[in-house]
């Protein structure tokens, strides 16, 4: 009990370790008590003595019924949040494999995310061969019309002027 009780939550530590030195208390008190009378050899323990052990069993047994009850009722606090922790304990493992589950989600979407930027990598490389190829053809087919324009304009000064 005393390695569950020092287990729980601080708030509810103290209390349970506060009542289980009382029991301990209790109970070397009882024993010493049974010792006691266990020590003493029956044929010289007198009258008064017998009378007052009677008194004492009769509050030795209060006592101890006392002390029986406050234990069963630790027992069940304790039984109680062993039962709790046992809950909160299957709950982390649930979300611990949440949590696994969707890392794995994340580390596959990364993956993914990696091979797209690969293809828009590419396909910009390839948009950027396709505009210098544009430019270049717009530039020969410029300079093919200026050179048309040119031979047009020397075939028409030269049939005009000759």
């Amino acid at each position: 009990m005393d390695l569950e009780a020092r287990s729980l939550q601080p708030s509810l530590k103290a209390v349970l370790l506060a009542k289980l030195r009382d029991y301990k208390a209790d109970l070397n008190k009882l024993k010493r008590g049974v010792k006691k009378i266990s020590s003493v050899n029956a044929n010289t323990i007198s009258r008064e003595e017998l009378m007052e052990s009677g008194m004492a069993d009769a509050h030795v047994r209060e006592r101890l019924a006392m002390s029986t009850e406050r234990l069963n009722r630790s027992s069940d606090r304790i039984k109680e949040s062993r039962r709790t922790m046992l809950e909160i304990e299957d709950l982390g493992i649930s979300i611990l494999q949440d949590l696994h589950q969707q890392r794995e989600t994340l580390l596959h979407s990364h993956k993914k995310l990696h091979g797209v930027d690969d293809a828009i990598d590419k396909s910009k490389k390839v948009l950027t061969s396709m505009s210098r190829r544009m430019s270049s053809n717009k530039l020969i087919v410029g300079s093919i019309i200026a050179a048309l324009v040119l031979a047009i304009i020397l075939v028409l000064y030269f049939k005009l002027f000759h």
